[in-house]
């Protein structure tokens, strides 16, 4: 089950370290759901046609260059069709003021008014690569999440199977730790999921026998990390007799989240087994695939090639005519 989320204005006022010129409402209370940004210029001009007004509005140098060019009785009826549509904020660049039209129509229509120093281009990038993140659809996943050579393993099981004794052994062999126990994932693209820890046990592991660890303060702020993309998935099982296990790896095992296909692993578990040096390997190997290397086919072509010089013996005549 996964849901679509939403961030409150002041969320964003926060993160973005942003100056509010004006506001008639909490800005808590104003709620943002989609992830598209916009720049009104066509809609200053009077077009507004396939216009969304529930995104963040941005107005930098030739919105407010356009502006200028106006009549202030001009500019009052222009702004005055953007803040009657309903959105959300009207923000300014580049230190950009407020001019009295826009605080009349803002005062008219509540709609808030901010400022930001960062340029136009570069804070429209960053705002709408901030909204994805965090209005991306999610969903919960019973796991830990590590990071091991710069790739997201995602490590599943039931409980007690020792997913989290893996990650503190990892994350001693120099690794990173994301999430322990539950990890939020988001799809942040068509390709791409994103993981990270509840704030509430962000940075703690849980040791069973032992409690609760928590490993920035144990092992230094190198130790974790914030986020990290889910590149695989390994799931850790007990050995189950009988049950045949791959020996070759030469089936692609995918496991789907949020619409995903994420490459994954089944790792069954016995006396003396050491994980953490598996998972080691196991993120090494994904990475080779990823840049094209597969050792299971390579040993294929090996055999293959090994086979040829007695095929082509079958196949001389036994009796040469000189």
């Amino acid at each position: 089950m996964h849901n679509m989320s939403m961030v409150s204005l002041q969320e964003i006022v926060d993160a973005f370290n942003l100056k509010v010129i004006y506001s008639a409402k909490n800005l808590d209370d104003i709620m943002i759901s989609v992830a598209d940004v916009t720049r009104p210029g066509l809609q200053l001009a009077g077009y507004f046609k396939h216009f969304g007004p529930d995104r963040i509005q941005i107005i930098g140098n030739m919105e407010i260059s356009y502006l200028s060019s106006l009549s202030e009785k001009e500019q009052n009826k222009r702004l005055s069709h953007l803040m009657a549509s309903g959105i959300p904020c009207l923000i300014l660049s580049r230190h950009h003021e407020a001019s009295n039209a826009m605080l009349y129509t803002a005062e008219k229509y509540s709609v808030p008014l901010i400022q930001t120093h960062e340029t136009t281009s570069s804070f429209y990038a960053s705002l709408v690569k901030y909204l994805n993140v965090e209005l991306a659809p999610r969903t919960s996943i019973h796991g830990v999440l590590v990071e091991v050579f710069g790739e997201g393993v995602l490590i599943t099981g039931d409980s007690g199977v020792g997913k989290s004794e893996t990650a503190l052994e990892l994350v001693k062999r120099g690794h990173r730790l994301i999430a322990d126990d539950l990890v939020e994932v988001r799809r942040v693209s068509d390709t791409t999921l994103v993981g990270r820890a509840p704030e509430i046990i962000r940075h703690l592991l849980e040791i069973r026998g032992l409690g609760i660890v928590d490993v920035k303060e144990l092992y230094g702020v190198s130790s974790v990390k914030q986020q990290e993309n889910i590149n695989v998935i390994i799931n850790l099982e007990l050995w189950q007799e009988g049950k045949f296990y791959s020996r070759l790896g030469n089936e692609d095992e995918t496991t789907a989240v949020l619409g995903i296909d994420v490459p994954s692993l089944t790792i069954p578990i016995r006396p003396g087994r050491n994980l953490a040096i598996i998972v080691e390997v196991a993120a090494i190997n994904h990475r080779q695939k990823m840049m094209g290397y597969n050792a299971t086919n390579a040993l294929a072509d090996r055999v293959f090639h090994s086979r040829e010089p007695e095929e082509k013996k079958k196949q001389e005549p036994k009796y040469r005519n000189e």
